[in-house]
């Protein structure tokens, strides 16, 4: 059975280039971003792990935490970094976890079982770990996405992704597509138009069953 949304993440010891953590403990009471490679020095990943880099003060803001996941040492993540840093225009101040054993890796569902790194592999071997997960401070799985080897990860939409889910959390309401921050919510249909009136104080009926509104500053 794979990970699925609202499920637990697994509570792995991992080791990273800043040290091992265990997940739980490093979420703590953060929002968390985990997105996952199939190798260091390649292209697509580099570019990727350098437009997370430039994002490291929305990540601040946002309280979310960053880890990177790699199928390969921590040595190679050390060396790694300063082409990321170069390519990037940012430094890469986050921890990538080594997954050469790709624990992580089926752990997360990224690969099956019987999975291995055989001699002389190349990125193809773990082409299906290159996956993005967000997880909210209850440790519980709030998002995934799963890329191809091709297709560059857009981390805008990752971060609008991420303030969709916190202000969905917070304040108990869902979000339309191509949501953004300031935009209306929508109103769940349990909630009553009396109340939604006293939570959001006048409110567009769009069907029976689409409310929106404002939040509240």
């Amino acid at each position: 059975m794979g990970l699925r949304i609202n499920d637990t993440i697994p509570n792995l010891t991992v080791e990273t280039d800043q040290g091992p953590i265990h997940l739980h403990d490093w979420v703590g009471d953060s929002w968390a971003v985990i997105f996952s490679h199939p190798k260091d020095f390649t292209p697509v990943c580099t570019t990727e792990f350098g437009a997370v880099a430039r994002l490291d003060e929305e990540w601040r803001k946002r309280g979310v935490k960053v880890l990177g996941v790699s199928v390969d040492g921590v040595e190679d993540h050390v060396r790694w970094k300063s082409d990321i840093l170069l390519a990037g225009n940012a430094e890469p101040t986050f921890p990538i976890a080594a997954d050469k054993d790709l624990s992580i890796s089926k752990a997360f569902d990224m690969l099956p079982a019987e999975a291995y790194l055989p001699d002389g592999r190349t990125p193809n071997d773990t082409a299906t770990v290159r996956s993005v997960f967000i997880v909210g401070p209850d440790k519980k799985l709030k998002l995934s996405m799963t890329y191809p080897m091709t297709v560059g990860r857009n981390f805008t939409e990752i971060l609008r992704a991420l303030d969709a889910l916190q202000a969905s959390t917070r304040n108990g309401v869902a979000t339309p597509a191509d949501w953004q921050p300031g935009d209306a919510v929508i109103i769940p249909v349990a909630v009553s138009n009396e109340d939604a009136t006293a939570r959001f104080g006048s409110f567009e009926t769009v069907l029976p069953y689409l409310r929106k509104a404002k939040l509240r500053a």
